[in-house]
């Protein structure tokens, strides 16, 4: 199937997206952007709907959409576990952290451990591991991004995606230099409705194909799959090796605890006014990224069903054009009006979702640069840059960064580069979150511990892993230094990141103020002293 024939209308949809977010980004910019409480969190004038949709606009990225269904189409029960775990992830947000996190804290995550622990040494520690976790997400976007406009115009050359990667860059800079959390906000409020828009479509027309009958919808894509029975059953993918299931394991492990360590989903919870309205975001949150993730199983097996397995694979053997592939088929197949537009709505949609979802990232990096990292250093050098001046800044050296790192890493695997950050972020932030709001005897030493003790296992051991050498998909196949088997870290370093913790209080002399910790407990349940 040849993508250039639906090239011209994909890219009028593009270009129209584009306008639309430049436009709201300009209307967000007449409003003063001056002080840190409007550029790193809108002003916290936002409904709990509206950021309910902006943090699923922020938390449903291009992986989501056009990886997990091509994983689904490709491997079947296997590919479900993205889907499963992205979700269930949420649980943990929802009972462990977004109100407490709102009321403990201002802008960024190092806000809620100084509540309790000596400010600078922890805002570097937790300022630097939130870049490290942003920095991986943005460079998982830009090789989307790359990836998806050189297929559609048909070029896998370097040429297309380069310039893809540097205008995307582009773009993040503009939404968050000038438009802040309010036009970042919008944006990902716009893309959340176009992207639930889109896969409600696609689910209806799948369900219709098969009669509203799920059970025949399985049985065809079983069929079709080339691997019978199987392709419903547990194996696939992870495979009957112990290293197979312990890689399982890992990628649930990260998945399930790596979103209550986001950055640019802790931020969204600094946006709305209560930690009332805090919950009832994440419960509107939850309620549309479980209906995204359910969807995505329907539109994955409708792929294998319809355009069987082999048909998916041949177009990229990683899956992730099965969605546009499906898009066109249920439109009336290439060559017609019906399938043209809807192949290019779906590309326009995933094409939004990356744009929406680097600007939320570059913000929440650009923030930890500059409340946590210059903020300890301005405080104590006495200087008197703005914040949102660095804010701006850094968003600029963020984005020439991720760029940068985006061309370098054009051939990487997209689902490894967000499974990586993923455990990253549950590996060095999420230990030092939970110590700090429920662990009494917690102390600074402890959370340097929790944060480095994660945060320095989980990418060291990526580079001794198979995704670097030792085989023939590795980033360097001809060198084999891979003495770590699995593929994702978080098995070892999340454990390793509350271990740390651990240890690094009960070793240490010093002893936490308790007066301090029942003052955070008391903020953290009840708001009072809140923001």
């Amino acid at each position: 199937m040849s993508w250039h024939d639906d090239r011209l209308p994909a890219l009028v949809l593009f270009s129209v997206f584009v306008a639309v977010t430049i436009a709201i980004t300009t209307w967000a910019g007449r409003r003063r952007q001056g002080s840190p409480e409007e550029f790193y969190a809108g002003g916290r004038l936002f409904s709990p709907l509206e950021n309910g949709f902006a943090i699923a606009g922020d938390y449903m990225s291009a992986a989501s959409f056009l990886g997990i269904s091509g994983l689904i189409a490709l491997y079947g029960y296997d590919g479900m576990v993205y889907s499963v775990g992205f979700l269930v992830a949420w649980l943990v947000v929802l009972f462990f952290v977004a109100e407490l996190v709102r009321n403990c804290g201002r802008f960024t995550l190092a806000d809620v451990l100084v509540s309790r622990l000596r400010e600078r040494p922890v805002r570097v520690a937790s300022g630097t591991a939130s870049v490290t976790v942003s920095l991986m997400y943005l460079v998982a976007q830009m090789v989307g991004a790359g990836t998806l406009v050189a297929l559609l115009l048909g070029d896998t050359g370097s040429q297309v995606r380069t310039w893809t990667v540097v205008g995307v860059g582009a773009l993040m800079v503009v939404y968050v230099a000038f438009g802040g959390m309010r036009g970042t906000t919008w944006i990902q409020i716009v893309k959340a409705v176009l992207l639930m828009g889109g896969a409600i479509t696609l689910t209806a027309l799948v369900l219709l194909r098969f009669g509203g009958d799920p059970a025949s919808l399985l049985s065809g894509a079983a069929e079709r799959s080339g691997h019978g029975d199987e392709f419903l059953a547990p194996g696939l993918l992870f495979g009957d090796s112990w290293t197979s299931r312990a890689d399982f394991v890992s990628l649930g492990l990260a998945l399930v605890l790596g979103t209550a360590g986001l950055p640019h989903i802790l931020s969204r919870f600094y946006t709305v006014p209560t930690a009332r309205a805090a919950r009832r975001s994440v419960l509107w949150a939850v309620g549309l990224i479980g209906s995204f993730y359910l969807m995505t199983i329907v539109l994955g097996f409708g792929a294998a069903a319809l355009l069987g397995s082999d048909a998916v694979r041949a177009d990229n053997a990683a899956g992730n054009t099965a969605v546009p592939l499906l898009a066109r088929f249920l439109g009336g197949g290439a060559g017609t009006t019906g399938g043209t537009v809807l192949f290019a709505v779906v590309a326009a949609i995933a094409f939004a979702t990356i744009l929406a979802v680097v600007a939320g990232i570059t913000l929440a990096s650009s923030a930890a640069i500059a409340h946590d990292l210059y903020g300890s250093l301005a405080r104590r050098r006495r200087r008197r840059t703005s914040e949102v001046t660095v804010a701006r800044l850094a968003a600029i050296g963020i984005g020439a960064l991720a760029i940068g790192l985006g061309l370098l890493a054009q051939n990487l695997n997209v689902a490894f580069l967000v499974g990586l950050a993923f455990a990253v972020a549950a590996s060095a932030n999420l230990p030092v979150l939970l110590y700090t709001l429920f662990w009494r005897r917690f102390t600074t030493r402890g959370a340097l511990w929790a944060v480095y003790g994660g945060l320095i296992p989980a990418i060291a051991l990526v580079v001794v892993s198979p995704v670097v050498s030792g085989s023939p998909d590795a980033l360097f196949p001809a060198r084999d230094f891979a003495w770590f088997p699995l593929q994702n870290p978080g098995l070892v370093s999340i454990p390793l990141g509350f271990l740390a913790g651990w240890l690094g209080t009960l070793g240490g002399r010093e002893r936490p103020d308790p007066f301090q910790h029942a003052e955070t407990e008391v903020r953290a349940l009840t708001g009072a002293g809140a923001v």
